[in-house]
């Protein structure tokens, strides 16, 4: 099975310092060494982007480039990480006036009016609509550890030494928009129009945060942190149900009130990570 992944973090946006998290660029070391350890990749299979490389513009150009290279049968297996900021926009595509799209913090994140600016926020139907491209041989799993919404913010998750991923929409005026609107969920635009060879692993829910906490003594983001700690454990000899549930079981031990969801079909949950 030949492998490209893009592992993503950013700790701080240039033209927000103050929205600055701190566990993210971890993030990404941690899962380009797990791809290495247990998942058969090499150096060369990696890309990985961390702050002020990780900008719109080239976060979708390796993107674009890996699907290329799958469609031209280059690549049977992607994976794509990405440790940020999530926040929510419009639906810039129009067809769902009534809903938010879930959207991710690139590095030159920038508002435009009241909005995001399009060209500076990445949307997950831009991801759908790069990843529904895929030939069906292809598999792509996709790990985000970014927050979906605002809405679910608990404020135990606000105690000590722990941070909300989530970057509100850049005026009130945009954000009560949003709270009034539905976003669709990311299990629809990834797994939708039969795409049973796509696997999401999201941090959180839907209505929830993902941490950037501190534990054993450094800043990482929570799920991550403890889905890499299971996976070492395991060896990799666990199918992704049972590293989910291991993970769940952590988090809630560790009092964080997220709960990571695994988006796949049935057969792909049951089997180990390829």
């Amino acid at each position: 099975m030949t492998r490209k992944a893009l592992c993503v973090g950013i700790n701080n946006f240039k033209n927000y310092p103050d929205a600055a998290l701190r566990g993210c660029v971890r993030d990404a070391g941690d899962m380009t060494k797990l791809l290495k350890k247990w998942l058969k990749f090499t150096d060369a299979d990696i890309t990985k982007l961390t702050d002020a490389q990780a900008t719109k513009s080239r976060i979708m150009t390796e993107l674009k480039a890996m699907v290329e290279g799958a469609k031209q049968g280059k690549f049977s297996y992607l994976v794509f990480s990405m440790s940020s900021h999530g926040t929510q926009v419009p639906d810039f595509s129009g067809d769902e006036p009534d809903s938010a799209d879930e959207a991710f913090c690139p590095y030159d994140l920038k508002a435009k009016g009241n909005q995001w600016d399009p060209d500076f926020i990445i949307t997950d139907d831009e991801l759908h609509d790069l990843f529904v491209q895929l030939p069906p041989n292809v598999l792509l799993e996709v790990y985000l550890d970014t927050c979906h919404s605002g809405t679910g913010i608990k404020s135990i998750d606000l105690f000590g030494n722990r941070r909300p991923r989530w970057m509100p929409p850049p005026s009130f005026k945009a954000f009560r928009e949003m709270e009034e609107k539905q976003p669709r969920s990311l299990k629809e635009k990834f797994l939708d129009k039969g795409l049973v060879h796509h696997i999401l692993w999201a941090g959180c829910r839907a209505d929830q945060t993902s941490a950037d906490a501190f534990i054993a003594n450094a800043w990482h983001g929570a799920f991550t942190y403890y889905f890499c700690q299971v996976m070492n454990a395991t060896k990799n000899q666990k199918s992704r149900k049972e590293v989910l549930t291991q993970v769940r079981a952590k988090l809630k031990a560790g009092h964080y009130t997220q709960i990571p969801q695994l988006e796949a079909p049935a057969t792909v949950r049951k089997a180990p990570m390829a």
